[in-house]
């Protein structure tokens, strides 16, 4: 009786290899810049459960916020080397490589959510061809995640005109948004989002640029008072994916993975109006002011960014043609 006992011990071991083996390579990593409580960490948290209930937990997701793995910056080429398994970064980062994502910081393009939503729908005009020139990076995009419109942040009063910009720091999160600040009279610096608290702690800017929602999971009240509500870009995240592994997955693994990618786009999508209301909230019970520019106020904002449009057709030729058009037709 021995050797059978051996035997199926044997196998059993062998068994419990190979699962260990097959969870080792189901695990997905994720990185994150936010905070887990902020929108977007409650969305992956969302994906995270779905895919784990879906899959049986033979699926493992690990989510790594705050920036303890990659800064925003560093999210492209990690998750594209396969240094990590997927990666949430905010689209303007793939920006070196694919110049027509800053299609959503052209000044006031995207002025209603209606707009976006043409826009960011699966395979559109505009969405299209992000999500295939993304996949030449090493990525695949499993999801994107809506963060709001852009806002401008201060302490000595609001920024109601391009007056009150000229002659001042401000903190951008892209070349595009870069470009509209100086159009203003302004003088951006990038700054990641993780790092934007300091900035403006230590006053190494002015002004800050960034989503309403961010100022409440990244508590900004602390360091900025007044908000401008000036939704001058429509800010937008996506979850990647390392094509290497995202392909070495079963057919199985990968629609559990779709379908719970799925619903978490949906989810946030369909979320970020009441997001956006309860940020603002937040931020006025913390004492901060909230200024929404009037419509003469825009004009002039829209009138002195004009040439960015310009710049942003040099930078992405026929592509960002195609898109901008499309996007006016919205």
């Amino acid at each position: 009786m021995k050797k059978p006992l051996i035997a199926v011990a044997a196998a059993a071991l062998l068994a419990m290899s190979s699962l260990a083996a097959t969870a080792a390579e189901t695990t997905m990593r994720i990185t994150l810049q936010l905070p887990m409580k902020s929108h977007l960490g409650q969305n992956l948290l969302l994906f995270k459960n779905e895919v784990e209930k879906n899959s049986g937990g033979a699926i493992k997701v690990e989510i790594y916020d705050s920036a303890q793995l990659y800064k925003d910056k560093e999210v492209p080429q990690a998750v594209g080397s396969g240094a990590i398994e997927a990666g949430v970064a905010s689209l303007t980062r793939y920006v070196g490589d694919i110049p027509a994502v800053d299609i959503f910081y052209q000044p006031f393009l995207f002025d209603s959510e209606a707009k976006v939503r043409e826009a960011v729908a699966p395979g559109s005009a505009v969405r299209g061809p992000i999500d295939e020139a993304i996949k030449k990076t090493g990525s695949t995009v499993l999801w994107w995640q809506a963060y709001g419109g852009a806002i401008m942040l201060s302490k000595d009063g609001p920024i109601k005109t391009p007056a009150d910009m000229k002659g001042k720091k401000v903190r951008v999160f892209s070349k595009t948004l870069g470009d509209f600040v100086e159009a203003a009279g302004g003088s951006p610096t990038i700054i990641s989002g993780s790092e934007q608290y300091l900035a403006y702690q230590r006053g190494t800017v002015d002004i800050g640029m960034t989503g309403v929602s961010g100022v409440k999971s990244r508590k900004l009240w602390e360091v900025m008072n007044t908000i401008t509500e000036t939704n001058n870009a429509d800010i937008e995240f996506v979850v990647v994916a390392n094509n290497t592994w995202w392909n070495s997955l079963s057919d199985g693994d990968r629609a559990i993975i779709t379908a719970a990618a799925v619903k978490a786009e949906t989810s946030v999508r369909d979320a970020v109006s009441s997001i956006e209301a309860d940020a603002y909230a937040a931020a006025k019970e913390h004492g901060m002011k909230v200024y929404k520019p009037t419509p003469d106020e825009i004009a002039q904002w829209k009138a002195v960014s004009k040439p960015v449009y310009g710049t942003f057709l040099k930078r992405t030729g026929e592509m960002g043609k195609k898109m901008l058009e499309a996007a006016r037709s919205y």
